[in-house]
């Protein structure tokens, strides 16, 4: 799987009755960083194409936005094949996987905390994530300036491999209600991303935008 920024992999797989496009990554370092796992079914076509990416490396990390089955649903998949991951994700999405028995092993990280390696910085910043509004987590990378979205940048079509130029802030101020439900907390989460400048979008559905 060709990279599509830098050292960042994307694996996507594309679901024709919604017509929606799913993106999983991976951060190829030292301590390689996969970015959600997909559901269960989409896994299972992921794992060949991971090993072959890290080509002998151990995953290091799994980062989890928000609890949700494209997000971690093929997890505990995951870990039957990289058992010394570590699954990276808020508190309430930690006491999730824990409550349904898949890892009680998960990282919990705050919004404003950080986890450093020697590839990679990676700040953690609050998502309250789909209709329930559960504190979830976004990511940014630092030394490399990729904001991963999660179901924040959202367009719709077949997207494997797919780059377009974009904006920032036109991005940021088309964060929906559908996405972000409370008014108040949408317009907190908008003007939190308005204070970063990314140079990449890693978006979890759809195209990813060059900034």
């Amino acid at each position: 799987m060709p990279n599509i920024y830098e050292d960042l992999h994307q694996f996507s797989s594309y679901v024709p009755p919604i017509d929606l496009t799913f993106h999983q990554y991976v951060l190829l370092t030292d301590e390689p960083l996969l970015v959600h796992t997909g559901s269960i079914q989409q896994v299972e076509a992921l794992i060949p194409q991971l090993k072959n990416v890290l080509d002998g490396r151990q995953l290091k990390y799994i980062f989890i936005s928000h609890f949700e089955s494209d997000e971690c649903g093929g997890l505990s998949l995951i870990l039957k094949h990289f058992p010394e991951a570590k699954p990276i994700c808020s508190e309430v999405t930690a006491r999730q996987l824990s409550g349904f028995g898949i890892t009680n092993e998960a990282i919990s990280k705050k919004p404003g905390e950080k986890l450093t390696t020697d590839g990679y910085e990676l700040e953690f910043i609050n998502y309250p994530s789909e209709m329930h509004l559960w504190e979830g987590l976004l990511l940014v990378e630092n030394k490399r300036g990729i904001f991963f979205s999660s179901d924040l940048v959202f367009r719709f079509g077949k997207a494997s491999g797919t780059v377009i130029e974009g904006n920032w802030q036109t991005e940021v101020n088309g964060i929906t209600l559908e996405q972000v439900s409370d008014p108040e907390r949408r317009t907190k989460l908008q003007q939190t991303l308005s204070q970063l400048n990314p140079a990449f979008v890693a978006a979890g559905h759809g195209p990813c935008i060059r900034l």
